[in-house]
């Protein structure tokens, strides 16, 4: 990766901030910044808002319950104590551009962002934009991952990771292997269950939390005990961190539904896998990769800001000045990657850009917003 200098950025070109993802992250600080009256765009790759929402599998549903699913400024719709399914949560994103006018460019994906010497320029296929500030926030599900062990398979195996698997029609009949223990590995073996034999292979133990506890939502606990609030310097944070809970289910359940669970993966070959601890599974006809995701920012020419794919930060401040990272796994507590938690990272980015805002460029009377060619409301 390298570090690209522009020398012809002109001071009187740049808007104030780019936000860089129109996911939840990108909407939280987009609210701030129209309330700041700064001039800034959001940019989305895809053709519509809630894009990852609408394109999960079609029985997903949030495991915190819809009163605390709100960004700011907006509850979400729905009964307390009902966990809302995927497309209501992309609805409610295209209704919270809509009714706060928040300015989104779709159809953006950003192919470079480089510092200049006014501040940096982003890149889209369709133009090229100047700005002071930039707030990545294009979340920690980028690029779906799967193991290198998924070359062994034979073509004849039916391969599919959990960001493209709709439901169990649109998978072959017959036995299924369902790869990985998170929560979409989990729910996803349980679904399928009801139709087929599922095999669940786990690579490393998730501890398992009940939905509700004592007639209470397990949201409710976390936020009156103050869990969600638990720093990632913290030492209870650092544990956490390490690891995913797993949240409304748990091995019981799903044995009882008749899945059987197998240790880690350690290879393929053909249509057997082999597991950690030296069992095999014959006959493999599909497969359901449910592990994970990889960040990409390869498109971002900055070295300071990410080193050996990760992002330097602290709580999504880069040493870069004016570069913010936003919506990142555990950026500053469990809650940084959660649909209704995002707001408090949001909120303390928008302080950071207010102050360098100030120091950089003297208050003018502007709209906030950016008419450019291609921008919208998103609506």
């Amino acid at each position: 990766m390298h570090e690209e200098m522009s020398q012809n950025a002109s001071p009187d070109r740049l808007l104030d901030a780019v936000v860089i993802g129109g996911g939840q992250a990108g909407l939280a600080i987009a609210w701030h910044l129209k309330r700041q009256g700064l001039r800034f765009v959001v940019l989305e790759a895809e053709s519509q808002l809630g894009h990852t929402w609408r394109h999960r599998w079609d029985s997903l549903k949030l495991f915190t319950p819809a009163q605390y699913d709100g960004l700011p400024g907006m509850p979400f719709p729905g009964p307390a104590d009902t966990y809302p399914t995927k497309d209501p949560v992309a609805d409610y994103l295209q209704t919270y551009v809509t009714a706060f006018d928040l300015p989104v460019r779709l159809n953006a994906r950003v192919t470079s962002l480089t510092r200049t010497d006014h501040g940096f320029e982003v890149r889209t296929a369709d133009d090229t934009i100047q700005a002071r500030q930039i707030v990545v926030a294009t979340g920690p599900f980028q690029v779906p991952f799967v193991p290198p062990a998924a070359q062994g398979l034979e073509p004849a195996v039916t391969q599919v990771h959990s960001a493209s698997y709709r439901n169990p029609d649109a998978l072959p009949g017959g036995p299924v292997l369902v790869v990985g223990g998170g929560n979409s590995g989990f729910q996803i073996a349980e679904e399928l269950a009801g139709t087929r034999q599922v095999d669940l292979s786990i690579g490393e133990r998730a501890p398992m939390l009940p939905q509700r506890l004592a007639g209470r939502d397990l949201f409710w606990w976390l936020t009156r005990l103050r869990l969600l609030r638990v720093t990632v310097d913290s030492r209870l944070g650092r544990r956490a961190s390490r690891r995913e809970f797993i949240i409304g289910t748990n091995k019981r359940r799903l044995r009882k539904v008749g899945v059987r669970f197998r240790p880690r993966l350690v290879e393929a070959d053909g249509r057997t896998v082999r597991f950690a601890d030296g069992s095999t599974l014959d006959a493999v006809g599909v497969v359901v990769w449910a592990t994970g995701y990889r960040t990409d920012y390869t498109w971002i020419h900055i070295p300071a800001a990410v080193e050996h794919g990760r992002v330097v930060h602290r709580r999504g401040v880069t040493e870069i000045p004016g570069l913010y990272f936003l919506g990142l796994s555990w950026q500053h507590t469990r809650g940084s990657a959660l649909l209704g938690f995002v707001n408090k990272d949001a909120a303390y980015l928008a302080d950071q850009i207010a102050t360098h805002h100030r120091a950089s460029a003297p208050a003018k009377a502007g709209v906030a917003g950016f008419q450019g060619r291609g921008a919208g409301s998103g609506s």
